[in-house]
């Protein structure tokens, strides 16, 4: 039996549409999102300028976390938390929503899994295809792991590219959706994280055309001249300038070229763990600072090694003590590792202060080590949101 979806103050399809079109006082543009996990994505959209109006997830620490960080307030209407399979979700009442979101499992696609793409039950690229043809909503944007990219998986990503331009309607159908496939390192965006994912975003033909993503704001060669040419970097954290024999190898590459043409990169630099950690202190059982306890420190060996405090993060990974890289962990100035409180794994996501995962150290770790980075849902967002809005002051209005 399918779910039955309603909207706080919406008690049919018919109300509920009438919501969409019109909205309720200060929603701009109305999302729903697939795959919410802990609200990694929807932090980002919301500020980009998506109001949710529900949002599916299965995992039920995930949900709890939902509930609790986007409960509403006097202003805005919680949206709908369905706590349930999405195999199971109708979504024809939300036809014609601004947007739907979602970032479906990718562990048929990780390099850390078993790689078996469409044959893995937990590929779930058919129910966001899916729910695009039931919602048919004015744009989509989906997210997933760089993996997605292989060579062995081209056909599957052409075949998904295809459907998702058909508005998930069958082959001969005629195109209804301009989509794109766009790379992205979720440090050129802001996050203090390397994390390379792909997004594939699409808007309705009859809506507009997408535009070029925006190019990235952040970059390693400017973290380099901050660091290596100015020193601003650590005047900025109150520290004296290491030795040149401290320079990374790959940063060690870079700066060369960076002092031969005088010139400061005009791009913002990448931030580090330091940057994304200021103001913090010291984890410890007694600090105010809520998910910031002390944990425990890690053993570092060929191949598994923490994150370096003055460089962006590794990519954090949805496992805990046991992830393959130590991805997890942060080497201290002192040289020891230790793993990440939840509040760091937060602010590494992009994530406020006021928000804190449910449940113990591990259960947060993973919710966290899922989301989408805020910085790069908000990027997409407002790129999307823009392309919208240009359509409706157009338009007169939807």
């Amino acid at each position: 039996m399918s779910s039955t979806l309603s909207y706080r103050n919406a008690a049919s399809p018919e109300s509920l549409n009438e919501f969409v079109t019109s909205g309720p006082p200060n929603l701009q543009l109305a999302c729903v999102e697939l795959f919410a996990g802990g609200g990694g994505m929807a932090t980002g959209l919301l500020q980009a300028g998506f109001q949710h109006v529900a949002m599916a997830e299965f995992n039920k620490q995930a949900c709890a976390t939902l509930h609790q960080h986007f409960a509403g307030d006097d202003e805005q209407t919680p949206p709908t938390i369905l706590e349930d399979d999405v195999r199971s979700v109708d979504w024809t009442a939300f036809t014609g929503i601004d947007l739907v979101a979602g970032g479906p499992p990718c562990q048929p696609f990780s390099a850390g899994g078993q790689a078996a793409g469409k044959d893995d039950d937990r590929d779930m690229w058919p129910e966001a295809i899916r729910a695009v043809r039931e919602m048919r909503p004015r744009a989509f944007l989906f997210e997933n792991v760089k993996g997605l990219l292989r060579p062995s998986f081209a056909s599957y990503l052409d075949s998904i590219v295809d459907a998702l331009e058909r508005g998930g309607h069958p082959s001969g159908a005629p195109q209804a959706y301009d989509v794109a496939v766009i790379p992205a390192n979720t440090a050129d965006y802001g996050a203090a994280q390397k994390r390379e994912r792909v997004l594939i975003a699409g808007i309705r033909r009859d809506v507009g055309v997408l535009r070029a993503f925006p190019v990235p704001t952040h970059s390693a060669n400017r973290l380099v001249w901050d660091k290596w040419v100015s020193g601003v970097y650590w005047e900025k954290h109150g520290l004296s300038r290491p030795s040149e024999a401290d320079i990374s190898r790959s940063e060690a590459a870079l700066l060369p070229s960076l002092v031969r043409s005088g010139d400061a990169p005009q791009s913002l630099p990448w931030q580090t763990c330091r940057d994304a950690f200021a103001g913090l202190g010291e984890p410890s059982s007694t600090t105010e600072v809520s998910g910031h306890d002390a944990r425990s420190f890690g053993k570092q060996y060929p191949g598994h090694t923490g994150s370096a405090m003055d460089s962006p993060a590794k990519a954090l990974k949805a496992g805990v003590h046991g992830v393959p890289g130590g991805e997890n962990m942060v080497i201290l100035d002192d040289g020891r590792a230790r793993h990440f409180t939840v509040r760091e794994a937060a602010r590494l996501q992009g994530m406020p202060d006021k928000y804190l995962p449910t449940g113990s150290w591990s259960q947060a770790m993973r919710q966290l080590g899922n989301a989408v980075p805020a910085q790069l849902a908000e990027v997409a967002g407002a790129w999307l949101a823009e392309m919208l809005s240009q359509v409706d002051r157009l338009s007169g209005g939807r």
